[in-house]
This record gives C-alpha cells, structure tokens and sequence, in this order.
C-alpha cells in the first residue's frame, strides 16, 4: 500500500461513532486504544482529540505513522439528516420523474398515507436531454447536443454544486453520457459531476438514479471534510496519506473516496464487521454474527466462512442504496438510547439517543433521560464508583431518581424493575435485529456465535444469545474500539460491475471471460497505483443471476480458473443451491437469466499480531470486587474482575462482570467463560 514515508513503523485507525470517537494504535506488536468524546459539529475535531491524547498519555510518534485509517459517518449523517450539497439531474427526456415515482413497494401495505422518501434532487433541478438507446445500448435517437447546451446555460444561472448524469441504458453504452460530461465542462459548468456508468452501471432506473444523486450530493460534503481532516491531520504532523474505509469493507485513498462518497455510507459499521470476523478467526471461530453496539444504535450482521456477507440491497435512512455493502441492519438501540413512555403509556426504548453532549444521567453532563447506560449502572452491571468518578456533582440517587419520576411512577413499578424493563425493550429490538440477519436470510442462529462490540454490545450478548440458542458469544479485548481495530486489518478493495441483462442460453464463456478480463486489467492497475505487488492481489468474480421473470436476483461467485462451458455450468448449479438456501426452493427447470456481471479486486494488507503477553496471577488475582447484580428478578452477589489482569488461558463461572477500559462484559449465570490466547473472553452459553 502507498505510503507517504517508508520510515514509518505505526499504524493508526480512526473510527468516529455517535457518542465516541475511538482511535487505534499499533507498533511493534503493542495495540493501545484511545476514546474521547465525538463531535458531531466538526468530527475532525474529535479525531485530532483523539491524536492529542494518544501522543500525551500513549507516547504516539505521529512521526512515525505509516498507515492512517479512517472510518467516517459523515456521508451516513448527511443522507440521515437531509443536508447535502445543492444539486442538479440530468435524465433521458421522459425520465426527470424517476427519483419521485420510486417503486411501487410501500413501507406498510396498509398505511394509505405513507410517504416516499424526499427526493435527493428537487424537480427544478431536474433537466431532461433529447437521446435514447435500448436495451442493448444500441442508439434509437443521438444526442441532441443543443438540448446539453440549453440545459447548461441553465444550469450556469443556478447554485448547484454538483450535477448526476444518468441516462436510460448507458451501462450498455456510457457514449452519451460521458459527451454530456463533456459539453457541460467545455460550457464551464462549475460543478462536481457523477455519472451513472460510472457510480453504479446496472439496471433498474431508480435505483442507479438515486446512487448516482446521493453521490453528486455528497461529493461537495466529503469533499471539503476530508479537506479539513488531511489538514488537520497533517498539522499534527502525520505524513501518512490517509485512508478511507468504505462500505463493503474495504480501504480506498482519500482521493477516492472524495469521487464516491456513496462508497463510504456505511463505513463505520463496515470496520467492526471486518475486525470482529478477524478476531474471531483467530479464536478459530468462522461463522459468526457481529453485534456492535455504541451509544447511539446497534449494528447487526453475519460473517460466514470468515467473510462478511455484501449484499446491493442495503437501506441508507429510508434510501434504497444499490452499491455494494457489508450487509448491516441497524437498530436505534445504543447505550444512550432513551427509555420513555408512549400515548399509551407502553415502555419504549429509541431511537432517540441522548448521544455525547448530554448523554445519559450518569455521565454528570446534565442529562435528564433516562437510558440503557443508566440502567445498566442501576442494576449493578457498571460500578458506579469507576463511572461516575468524572460526573460532577451526579451521583446514583440522581439517576434513581430521574428512572423513578420518568419511567417508575408512571408505570406503577419500582425502579429496578423499570430499569430491568429499559433493557428487556432494548434486549427484544436487538434480538429481532439478529434474527432479520440471520433467520430471514436463511441461516441457523445456532449454527452460528455472537461476536459483541462496542461500548455496549458486551453488556447484552450473552442474554441475546440465550434467546437464540446461540451457542457461544466471544469479547474480543478490543470490544470498544474494534471498528477502530478493522481499519487496520482491512483489506484494499475495489469493486467493478456491469449489467447485461441476457438469457442464459445467450451467454457464451468467451464475452464472459473478456469482461472479467477488463475488470481484472482495471482492478490490477488501481492496485498498482496504491504500490500493492501482484504477488498480493486476489480477484474474485461473481454473476447476478435470476429466474426468467423474477425482480430480484443473488450473487454467485464463479469458480477459478479458465472461464468455459463447464463453468456456466457450475455457477447456475450453485444459483440454485443459493435460492433453495434463501427461500426454500429452487426451479431447476427454469430458465435463467444473466443479470449483472462482477469482480472484487482485493489487495491483501499485513494484518498485526494481536496476541497479548500472557498475564501472570490466577483469576481470583483478578477479582476486583463482590457487588449485587439484577439477574431474572434478583439480586445476585457477583464477581466483578478486571480485564486487563484476567490470564490468558483461564476460565471462571457465571454470574460474573468483567470491566475493561473500553467496554464491561456481563456473563450471566449458568455459563462459563474462558481467556483466549487472544485476550478474547469466550462465553460458553450451551452445549
């Protein structure tokens, strides 16, 4: 990978969450993790913090870094909050209308007042050129070029920032839409431009609009952060060239990523997806769904054979995104997620967050609402000595009595038990998370274990898995920084694609392997670029294939080695076994259809060794504590012990809390947990 400096010997990431932005370092072997509070406003500003802290407390050299990852929400929060750049759209005439119609499909069948989504670009922003080509590409009408030079006088009087091309069919044919690019440059159009063979060339109009708007939406957003942030950066005096965590998974250069801001939407959550299926392969673990749970939402998602699914049907906010992404439900459930009371004074838990400024009760930053945290602390799952020790003035009866007045009267209960409800609602809105990811997409929970992350996520697993019949949940030592730890053992990925929609009977192996040839050349050249030797280049290659007749189609990968006959062969085979894993059949005398052709050019990183030293001592060495616990309607006296001096190699028994500097674990009764020679703590939830 191409770096700034080759002295370097330090690698940072960087991930910046709701309520924490948590930063990573690694150097001869020794991983040191650092959380300081997010900033929303300006989230450079909380990773410069964090860069401040890390050289003060932990001897950074910011000198001496050779990597900087970054995993970032702001293209996520700015399609969540609805503040994108001004933009314009460019259509086929006859389609300036597409972003409004969207698809037939509705939220909810019953609800006849539902709303479609806002569209990303206002309808006087929309402008129609005169062109039109079929199907196969082939040119019905040219492009009437004094139609691109009116609408570029228009577009010259407006305020737009960034203009989205995308006309009918031109990922069978990109000629009219690059000619449009053209004129409008050579007209001095003085704005960013995205065109849809290039952000997304796949069928479905909807769809490849919205993809190619969201990302000339975004483009002036990203733009001026990463801007900001390599300044930043490089004033602290980093000379790497900083990276940039995209959807699927997979590191791209900052340049890049100002191009596809699309790319980046899921960012943060695709670098815990990528450092739990890591650290869960060392514990010699495969099959595994991730839980990552912040202040502000829980993400979910399944890992099977070490591999994160990737899926193009993924919702941004109420926005169908077609680009490919780590396969993420999320859940308004994080530690800072409100407990309240709705009209019909049932106990509701999120979305709201009371996420960094003011967070919960207990973090003494005047916060009135009471949260999950809050009602970990009251329970006895957190000690309130360790967390409320920087709250000012705050104390527990504080928090007893914001649950007592919210939540406790109103309810007719005591507070524990509505504290204990805050977390059975949150508990039941997680568990059908975990479900959707696995149950839905026609996998065995029980098949699978429970990776748990973030600040939160350790506090919840080990219930969730009883509920599921999970058999084992594993806490890597990193829990609350382990989207940190991702960007640091990802991987370079680039992702080419292209529809041409055909019969089966129609595709022939050689057009076939010509196309995955191209994308391979491209794929080759972009990893040369970033300084990857062949020697770690991998290229995998996939079809989207479909019944005749069917809306949707899945992904099968294509075997290695020459493409011939007997290929075609074995990808529609393993089609079939895909969709009778899926949904339960498969018509094997069905015809079938060639939808979208695929390759993932991958260029491997060294990832770090991880192993902690061996701890001296014994368990009982490690216990810090005895204190009461809330386990099913009781309080249970509990072993807390310190994380840090747990031995590798060790195990104790349930009801146990372990407290470390990022994240508690809480291993409830009648489950045992043993330290991995990782430092991942491994619970044993049933046979």
């Amino acid at each position: 990978m191409s770096e700034r400096t080759g002295a370097g010997d330090t690698r940072v990431g960087v991930d910046v969450g709701g309520t924490f932005t948590d930063l990573v370092t690694i150097r001869d072997g020794t991983v040191r993790v650092r959380k300081t509070p997010s900033t929303p406003e300006s989230p450079d500003e909380g990773v410069v913090a964090g860069i401040e802290e890390a050289r003060a407390n932990d001897g950074l050299d910011p000198e001496r870094v050779a990597f900087f990852g970054h995993g970032t929400t702001v293209a996520t929060n700015a399609v969540l909050e609805g503040e994108w750049a001004d933009t314009a759209l460019v259509t086929t005439a006859g389609f300036r209308d597409v972003l409004e119609i969207g698809r037939q499909a509705r939220p909810d069948i019953y609800d006849f007042q539902a709303e479609k989504p806002t569209p990303v670009v206002e309808r006087d922003r929309r402008y129609e050129v005169v062109e039109r080509l079929d199907e196969r590409g082939e040119v019905l009408t040219d492009l009437d070029e004094a139609s691109v030079r009116s609408l570029a006088e228009d577009l010259q009087a407006t305020d737009a920032e960034s203009v989205a091309v995308c006309l009918l069919h031109s990922f069978e044919n990109d000629d009219h839409e690059r000619r449009v690019r053209e004129m409008l440059d050579d007209a001095g159009v003085d704005a960013a431009t995205s065109l849809s063979c290039e952000v997304l060339p796949e069928i479905r109009e909807y769809e490849r609009t919205l993809a190619t708007s969201l990302n000339a939406a975004l483009k002036p957003v990203m733009d001026r952060y990463i801007g900001r942030l390599e300044g930043s950066v490089a004033d602290q005096g980093v000379p790497a060239e900083l990276k940039i965590l995209q959807s699927n998974g997979g590191i791209i250069t900052a340049d890049v990523a100002r191009e596809r801001p699309v790319n980046t939407l899921l960012s943060g959550p695709a670098g815990g997806v990528q450092g739990a299926a890591y650290v869960a392969g060392l514990s010699g673990v495969e099959d595994i769904v991730t839980m990552d749970m912040g202040g502000t939402s829980c993400d979910v998602s399944l890992v099977e054979g070490g591999d994160p699914l990737v899926s193009t049907d993924v919702h941004v906010g109420d926005y169908p995104v077609s680009v490919p992404m780590v396969d993420v439900h999320t859940v308004g459930s994080g530690g800072g997620s409100i407990g309240w009371l709705d009209a019909g004074g049932a106990l509701r838990v999120g979305p709201r967050s009371a996420g960094a400024d003011p967070g919960p009760v207990c973090y003494g930053r005047g916060g009135t609402e009471p949260t999950i945290t809050d009602a970990h602390l009251l329970l006895g799952r957190l000690d309130p000595a360790g967390f409320l020790a920087s709250a000012d003035d705050t104390t527990v009866e504080d928090v007893r009595t914001v649950v007592e007045e919210r939540l406790a009267d109103p309810l007719g209960t005591t507070v524990d038990e509505a504290a204990q409800g805050i977390l059975d609602v949150a508990n039941a809105n997680m568990e059908r998370a975990l479900r959707v990811v696995s149950v839905e997409r026609g996998y065995d929970p029980r098949e699978f274990s429970i990776v748990a992350f973030g600040g939160a996520g350790p506090l919840h697993a080990t219930r969730l898995a009883e509920s599921l019949d999970v058999p084992r949940v594993v806490v890597p030592r990193t829990a609350g920084v382990l989207s940190a730890l991702g960007l640091l053992i990802s991987d370079v990925l680039y992702d080419y694609s292209v529809s041409r929609v055909r019969p089966w009977d129609e595709v022939d192996h050689e057009s076939l392997a010509e196309s995955f040839a191209e994308f391979r050349e491209r794929g080759e050249s972009r990893l040369d670029e970033e300084g990857l030797v062949p020697e770690r280049m991998r290229f995998e290659r996939s079809l989207d294939l479909r019944y005749a007749g069917q809306s949707f189609e899945l992904q099968v990968p294509v075997p290695e080695g020459d493409v011939d006959a007997a290929t075609l062969e074995t990808v529609v085979e393993r089609f079939h076994d895909r969709h009778r894993q899926r949904y339960g059949h498969a018509y094997t005398d069905e015809p079938v259809e060639l939808v979208t052709i695929r390759v993932r050019a991958r260029g491997l990183v060294e990832t770090p060794d991880l192993r902690p030293a061996s701890t001296a001592g014994s368990v009982a060495d490690a216990r810090r504590e005895r204190r009461p616990v809330l386990f099913d309607g009781e309080f249970v006296e509990t072993p807390v012990y310190d994380r840090e001096s747990l031995p590798t190699e060790s195990s104790f028994d349930g009801p146990a809390v372990v407290e470390g500097a990022g994240s508690t674990t809480v291993v409830r009764p009648d489950t045992s947990a043993t330290v991995d020679e990782y430092g991942s703590i491994v619970v044993a939830v049933s046979d």
